[in-house]
């Protein structure tokens, strides 16, 4: 039985204003003009969010897999029908088990792959990371972790200058595993090896990186600047500027350039007290901030969130939602399966109201409800 969605859908290629999503099953069947439709909602991709550590109160930094399913729902209420579990620098030991026990959730289907945000990374740009368990890219446990995790492991964020982060880099994408530049002192040639080597994505552009410099570019221009990366931007007001947010989305354009949350479990939670990887956190007025040094601990957004807050500092829907969905999709290697309304892909739809508010998600053909 086809079910038809009908409104303004948002493709990749524009928006259709009098439009139609017919799902068959799972699947998007067709994405066409239905010129009997008036005034109808917009009808955006499912969002895809490659970068976020919890929410709801829930956390994927310990490696509990009902927290993990926990904040996943969360994140799936406010649209986001694909995700990564973001983990942050932490011993081995809970690296390991949180792959063995992510790898049936990411079987399931409830998450979309483990990313590894350190601990191989820089201790001058460790910002909420903490700096006990940093330490240089080890081969070996990568490549029990991939083992370990029989396609769970999709992402890794590592700093290029790090002894053997080239060799991690090279292992990683052999393995068909996205290495990500992020938490970085590099400079500019650093950072074109790491690219040179198989890198491919920008762990939060700017955040936790050496700044841009005219004599020193840094690896911000580096990353910016190589067709073949993908940008993370935080679009919250409090990580980026908004003249850094449309600065990045102009030199990059939405085909590389893609909006993350760095949730942490406080998103959609009240201010107080929390923690990020052992580390306490206290959240005031939506921020939150390290209680050691004041440091950005991650952020209280969701990708809905996000979606409003880029379209509000000026960029088009249509790229704010290639930005939310298709190209973070292409990043972390589902782009064909999720991340557009286009004929063939996983039926994953956002009903939004005139204000990008959520009104409905489905997710595989189902509503939420």
């Amino acid at each position: 039985m086809t079910l038809r969605v009908n409104g303004k859908v948002v493709t990749p290629t524009g928006v259709i204003r009098q439009g139609c999503v017919e799902i068959d099953g799972d699947r998007i069947r067709a994405v066409a003009e239905y010129p009997s439709v008036r005034d109808g909602h917009w009808i955006v991709p499912g969002f895809v969010d490659m970068h976020t550590h919890g929410g709801g109160g829930h956390t994927f930094t310990t490696g509990d897999p009902d927290a993990a399913r926990q904040a996943a729902a969360f994140h799936l209420r406010h649209g986001t029908t694909t995700l990564l579990a973001s983990l942050v620098s932490s011993p081995y030991e809970l690296m390991r088990a949180a792959t063995v026990a992510f790898a049936p959730l990411v079987r399931e289907g409830v998450l979309a792959g483990l990313h590894f945000e350190g601990p191989y990374l820089a201790t001058a740009r460790c910002g909420a990371q903490n700096p006990e368990h940093l330490r240089d890219p080890s081969t070996a446990e990568l490549t029990e972790l991939i083992r370990l995790g029989d396609g769970a492991v999709r992402m890794v964020t590592l700093a290029p200058e790090r002894a053997g982060a080239l060799e991690a880099i090279r292992l990683l994408t052999g393995e068909r595993v996205v290495a990500a530049i992020g938490h970085t002192d590099a400079g500019h040639e650093q950072t074109r090896a790491a690219i040179a080597a198989g890198a491919s994505v920008g762990t939060h552009l700017f955040n936790g990186m050496r700044p841009v410099h005219h004599r020193e570019p840094g690896p911000v221009v580096a990353l910016l600047a190589a067709p073949n990366v993908v940008c993370e931007l935080i679009p919250d007001g409090v990580h980026l500027h908004d003249g850094m947010l449309t600065f990045a989305t102009s030199v990059a354009g939405p085909e590389r350039t893609a909006l993350v949350t760095d949730a942490m479990a406080a998103a959609g939670m009240p201010d107080g007290g929390y923690e990020l990887g052992g580390q306490a956190v206290t959240v005031a007025d939506g921020v939150a901030r390290l209680d050691r040094d004041g440091a950005i601990a991650g952020s209280t957004l969701t990708m809905d969130a996000a979606l409003r807050h880029a379209v509000a500092a000026g960029i088009a829907l249509p790229d704010a939602c290639r930005m939310a969905a298709t190209t973070p999709a292409r990043a972390i290697g589902l782009g064909d399966r999720v991340g557009a309304l286009r004929a063939g892909l996983r039926a994953d739809l956002v009903v939004l109201d005139d204000d990008l508010n959520v009104l409905r998600v489905m997710r595989g053909g189902t509503w939420l409800d």
